[in-house]
C-alpha cells in the first residue's frame, strides 16, 4: 500500500510540474487576514483563496494598472496644447568697425560740396581753392570719428504663449500604440483568470491531500484498534492455554507495527493541515467538510475536451495575444521608417499678440539605428510566438489525454476496490472465527486484517488520485472553475 501511495504521489507531482512549466506566474502584495472557522468546505476555501490571497490582490492591481494605461493613450492623435512662459534677460557687447562708414561719409560729403560749387559756375581760380579747403575740412572732421564703436545691448523679457501641435500623419505609430495598450489590458484580464485557476489547483491539491491524510489516519487507527483487540484476545487465549506464546507474540508485533503506522499518519495529517492553513492565511482550520469523491459518470468526452480547450484555456488565449502584441510591434517598427507630418501654431499672450501657424514634415535620414533590422527582429519574434503557441497546444493535449485516462482508470479501480472491500471484510470474519476454533493461524488473521486496512487506505488514495487527475484535466482544459460542480454531481461516491 505504501508503495502504491508513493508511486501515485510521484505521478501527481510530475503532472503538476508539467502544468507549472507551461504556465506563467508571479507576485506579492498586501492582504487582509481572514479568520476562518475551524470547519470549512471546499467551496468556502475556494472563495477565501480567490479573494484574500497575495496573488489575487497583486493580479487585480496589475489588471487595474493595465486598464488605466489603455485609457491613458485613448487621446493619442488629438492636438497637443501647451501653455509656455519664456522669461529671459540678456547683455551683449559688440564692437562695430567704422572705417567703411567714415570713408563713405567723407566721399558723400565731398561729392556733395563739389557738385554744389560746380553749379555756381565760379571761376576756377576761386572754385578750386574753395573745393580744396572744404574737402580738407570734411576730411579733418570725419577723422575725428573713432575707427570702431562699442555697442551694449540689454533687455529683460517675459513672454507667455499658447502652442498647439497636431499630428496629421505618423505612419501608423499612433494606432499601433493604442492597439498595444488595448491588447495588454485584455491580456492582463486573462492573466488574472490564469492565476485564479492556478490557485484553484493548488487549493484542490492541499485541501484533498489533507482529506487523504485524514482517511489514512482513520485507516491506521482502525487497523491499530483491530490489532489491539486481536492482541487482547490472543493474550486471553494464551492464558487459557489455547495458543502458544509464539502465536501471541505475532499479534503483539502486528499491534506495534500498526501503532507505528498510526503515529506516522498523525504526523502526515498535521503537516497537510499546516500547508492548507498556510495557503488560506489561517491557523484555525482543523476540520474539512468536503470529502474525497469519485464520480461515477463522465460529463464530457475526450474528443470534446480536445476540440474545445483552445477557447477555454487562458494560457492559450494569452499566448495568442502575445502573437497579437508581436504583430503590433511589427507595425510600429514599419511606422518608424515613414515620415511624420504635424500642424503647429503659437499665439503670444502679451500685449503684442504675435502668432505663428504652419506645417512641419519630418523624415529621418539617419539615426544610427538600422530600422530594417528592427523590422526583421519583430517579424521573427512574431514567428517565434506562433510556434510557442503551437508547442503549448501539443503539451496541453498530451496532458488532457493522460489525465483523462487517469480519471477513467481511477473510476474503474474504485468499482473493483468496492468489490475487494466486501471480500476482505468477509475474509477477516472467516479467519478470525477459524482462529478462535483452532482451525486457522495468527498469520492468517493478521494478513486478513492488514488487507482490509490496506484496502481502506487504497480506496482513499485512489479517490485522491481521481480528484487530482480531474483537477489536472480541468486545469489543462481551462475549466477548473467548474470543479465545484463535480463535487456535487449526482452518482458520486464519497470517501468518509
Amino acid at each position: 500500500m505504501l508503495l502504491n501511495l508513493t508511486w501515485a504521489q510521484k505521478n501527481i507531482d510530475q503532472t503538476i510540474k508539467i502544468l507549472i512549466k507551461i504556465t506563467l506566474l508571479s507576485s506579492s502584495t498586501f492582504y487582509t487576514t481572514t479568520v476562518l472557522a475551524q470547519n470549512i468546505s471546499y467551496a468556502q476555501a475556494e472563495q477565501s483563496v480567490l479573494t484574500d490571497s497575495y496573488s489575487t490582490q497583486a493580479n487585480l492591481a496589475l489588471q487595474q494598472a493595465s486598464k488605466l494605461e489603455a485609457e491613458a493613450v485613448k487621446g493619442l492623435g488629438l492636438p497637443r496644447v501647451d501653455l509656455n512662459v519664456r522669461a529671459y534677460a540678456f547683455h551683449n557687447e559688440v564692437d562695430i568697425p567704422l572705417d567703411s562708414f567714415k570713408n563713405n561719409l567723407e566721399q558723400t560729403l565731398s561729392q556733395g560740396i563739389n557738385d554744389r560749387i560746380n553749379q555756381e559756375n565760379l571761376p576756377s581760380g576761386i572754385a578750386d581753392p574753395l573745393k580744396q579747403g572744404l574737402n580738407q575740412t570734411i576730411h579733418s572732421g570725419v577723422g575725428l570719428f573713432p575707427d570702431s564703436a562699442n555697442v551694449i545691448l540689454e533687455d529683460q523679457v517675459i513672454r507667455p504663449t499658447v502652442s498647439v501641435l497636431m499630428p496629421l500623419y505618423t505612419g501608423g505609430m499612433t494606432s499601433s500604440a493604442k492597439e498595444v495598450a488595448s491588447i495588454k489590458a485584455q491580456r492582463s484580464q486573462l492573466n488574472t483568470q490564469q492565476q485564479q485557476d492556478i490557485q484553484r489547483f493548488e487549493l484542490i491539491q492541499a485541501y484533498f491531500n489533507a482529506q487523504l491524510q485524514k482517511q489514512l489516519l482513520d485507516s491506521s487507527r482502525f487497523n491499530f484498534d483491530a490489532m489491539q483487540t486481536h492482541y487482547n484476545n490472543a493474550l486471553k487465549l494464551e492464558n487459557q492455554g489455547f495458543i502458544s506464546k509464539g502465536q501471541r507474540m505475532q499479534f503483539e508485533v502486528a499491534k506495534n507495527n500498526a501503532e507505528r503506522s498510526y503515529q506516522n499518519a498523525e504526523a502526515s495529517l498535521r503537516s497537510s493541515l499546516f500547508q492548507l492553513n498556510n495557503l488560506l492565511q489561517s491557523s484555525q482550520i482543523t476540520e474539512l467538510s468536503t470529502p474525497l469523491f469519485v464520480n461515477s459518470i463522465k460529463s464530457q468526452s475526450l474528443s470534446t475536451l480536445l476540440k474545445t480547450y483552445q477557447d477555454q484555456s487562458s494560457l492559450i488565449r494569452k499566448m495568442q495575444m502575445d502573437t497579437q502584441l508581436a504583430n503590433a510591434n511589427v507595425k510600429a517598427q514599419n511606422a518608424a521608417k515613414k515620415p511624420n507630418l504635424f500642424a503647429f501654431g503659437e499665439y503670444s499672450l502679451d500685449e503684442k499678440q504675435n502668432w505663428i501657424v504652419g506645417v512641419v514634415a519630418r523624415y529621418n535620414l539617419f539615426s544610427g539605428v538600422d530600422k530594417n533590422k528592427n523590422i526583421q527582429a519583430a517579424e521573427l519574434q512574431r514567428y517565434a510566438s506562433e510556434l510557442m503557441t503551437e508547442r503549448s497546444k501539443q503539451e496541453i493535449e498530451n496532458i488532457i489525454y493522460k489525465s483523462y485516462s487517469e480519471v477513467t482508470t481511477a473510476q474503474q479501480s474504485h468499482q473493483l476496490l468496492q468489490q475487494n472491500m466486501k471480500a476482505a471484510q468477509e475474509s477477516l470474519r472467516i479467519q478470525t472465527l477459524s482462529f478462535k476454533e483452532d482451525m486457522g493461524t495468527a498469520t492468517q488473521v493478521i494478513d486478513a486484517q492488514n488487507t482490509l486496512s490496506g484496502l481502506k487506505s487504497e480506496m482513499a488514495l485512489n479517490a485522491y488520485k481521481y480528484v487530482m487527475s480531474l483537477a489536472t484535466l480541468l486545469q489543462s482544459h481551462g475549466s477548473i472553475n467548474q470543479f465545484q460542480s463535480y463535487v456535487n454531481q449526482a452518482q458520486t461516491y464519497y470517501i468518509r
